[in-house]
């Protein structure tokens, strides 16, 4: 993903230095590469280099203003036509550069408004475009002429079923082939062919898949087809090769069939009603009958952010826990993207206690389902998703035995009120502006980690840091370990009898519940 060959691969040699300091970067011909650089954490220029000069010329193409909007450059999967995208949390704004054409110029597809997001594709002299235009203000296929991209000539394709949402779109020959999750987050491939968009099918995937990874085509390789990698965190990435046109998804076994049974490992899908009635998925991975898992231990992972699935590619890790006894279970929380715009947009800016309570609900469904006990479960969480972790510790810290954090947000409303740090700007349109909306202080004041400790008995807890994280700073993290530590102490001193352990209770619990590690400048 860090290499690009020019389109006859002419150049790479007399190119290594100028790839190697690009941050993302296309060919729009085998003369002429378009980049973007990495200025802090985002980029926001585009840089053309025409190699037709001697020596090499360098040029500005955009520069993005906005600072809650980030660059990047992308090809069609016709390599006919490079896209500049300019992406912000809540809106798309999208130009192109007809690479068959000796021009170059930049043409703009539609200006960007509010709540609009979308992603261009090209087929024969159209776009294919993934629009948050469907019903509920999700994603549906859309076409437009080339010549006249704008919003009004959008035409609709294909608009997937009630409770279904699609995540990815690739356009492999004359087919539409997107990935979409169902309800209960399972996923599925749905092929609309762009000629019959009427006649889109379905084709299913292996039960537990939960990660898909599509691979770009290499020059050498056929159009008509796409190579896809399904994985789970248990199951290691397994090569499938999908034909549109023949409706067949075939497996990298000899025979072509799915390899269902990997290990002796069950995948179960589960949904737990939240506090408000919602209905939010659990993808739980273990060994034997769910009714056997009363006495095992579990580990739960939970993000719930920017709208972003959570994470189940392959981790050996997992599946060693899952050989020695545990179970592994992943909690769809809204405030991420698994079912869709929707369930992101719940839980963003006030909506986001929804999340915490998602994250309960999840645990009391588990538990009375007969999988674990809190003196048997584990939570696990990086970065934003320590929100709902750290939240949920606050108020009902007797529901889970240990916490493990990585680089974890736990300053919600420091780090919201400080606009000189990298990512505050643009990420109110997450949490909210605490200085400027009273509303939104309020709200992330109710359930912010740091801002609502308490004395009390809190879960045995491991905080990995990083001192040079510009993301997540440490200073959150370092208030947060502090006043965890004098909480828990006053809790001890008010309740001496409180302090008597059994032998199950770990090490880390007897150390007044944390232990932090901080690496300096390690990922």
């Amino acid at each position: 993903q860090r290499i690009r060959l020019s389109p006859e691969e002419k150049h790479l040699a007399d190119m290594f230095v100028y790839i190697c300091f690009c941050s993302g970067k296309e060919w729009a011909t085998d003369d002429v590469l378009f980049y973007t650089t990495l200025e802090g954490l985002r980029c926001s220029k585009v840089f053309r280099l025409d190699l037709t000069s001697s020596g090499g010329r360098i040029t500005s193409i955009y520069e993005e203003t906005r600072p809650d909007v980030f660059v990047e450059v992308a090809l069609s999967g016709d390599r006919q036509i490079l896209s500049i995208n300019c992406n912000s949390r809540t809106s798309s704004e999208v130009m192109l550069i007809n690479t068959t054409v000796s021009s170059l110029e930049l043409f703009l597809v539609q200006p960007r408004q509010p709540d609009l997001l979308y992603h261009v594709e090209h087929w024969r002299k159209w776009l294919i475009i993934l629009a948050s235009t469907g019903p509920g203000q999700e994603y549906q296929v859309v076409q437009a002429p080339l010549s006249d991209p704008s919003m009004k000539t959008w035409v609709s394709l294909f608009s997937p079923g009630p409770g279904t949402v699609v995540k990815d779109m690739d356009v492999i020959g004359d087919h539409c082939v997107l990935v979409a999750r169902t309800p209960t987050c399972e996923l599925v491939l749905i092929v609309v062919p762009l000629t019959h968009p009427k006649e889109a099918y379905t084709i299913q995937l292996p039960s537990w898949a939960c990660a898909i990874e599509t691979k770009k085509p290499g020059l050498t390789k056929p159009r008509h087809m796409l190579e896809l990698l399904i994985s789970s965190p248990v199951h290691p990435p397994v090569p499938f090769c999908l034909h549109p046109e023949d409706r067949l998804l075939l497996s990298g076994t000899k025979d072509g069939s799915f390899p269902e049974n990997q290990g002796s490992y069950t995948t179960t899908r589960l949904e737990a009603y939240s506090q408000d009635g919602t209905l939010v998925p659990v993808t739980l991975f273990h060994i034997g009958p769910v009714e056997g898992l009363r006495q095992a231990p579990l580990l739960v992972h939970v993000y719930g952010a920017y709208g972003r699935d959570l994470n189940m590619e392959f981790c050996p890790e997992k599946r060693l826990l899952l050989e020695q006894g545990w179970a592994l279970a992943y909690c769809h929380i809204r405030g991420g993207g698994e079912r869709g715009l929707s369930w992101q947009r719940q839980a963003r800016v006030e909506g986001k206690q929804k999340g915490v309570e998602d994250l309960q609900a999840c645990l009391q469904h588990l538990f009375s389902s007969g999988v674990s006990s809190p003196s048997l479960t584990a939570l696990t969480a990086c970065s934003a998703g320590a929100v709902p972790v750290g939240a949920l510790c606050n108020r009902h810290a007797h529901m889970m035995q240990a916490v493990a954090l990585q680089a974890p947000f736990l300053d919600v409303l420091g780090t919201m009120e400080d606009p000189s740090l990298p990512l505050t700007l643009e990420d109110r349109e997450e949490w909210g502006d605490p200085v400027g909306n009273p509303k939104h202080r309020l709200t992330i004041t109710s359930y912010c980690p740091l801002h609502n400790i308490i004395p009390q008995r809190y879960p045995s807890m491991l905080l990995t840091a990083y001192s040079g994280d510009a993301r997540v700073p440490l200073s959150g993290v370092l208030k947060y370990t502090e006043q965890l530590k004098k909480a828990i102490q006053k809790h001890f001193t008010v309740n001496p009898k409180a302090g008597v352990y059994t032998h199950s209770h770990t090490c880390a619990q007897l150390n007044h519940s944390l232990i932090v590690s901080m690496y300096d400048g390690f990922v």
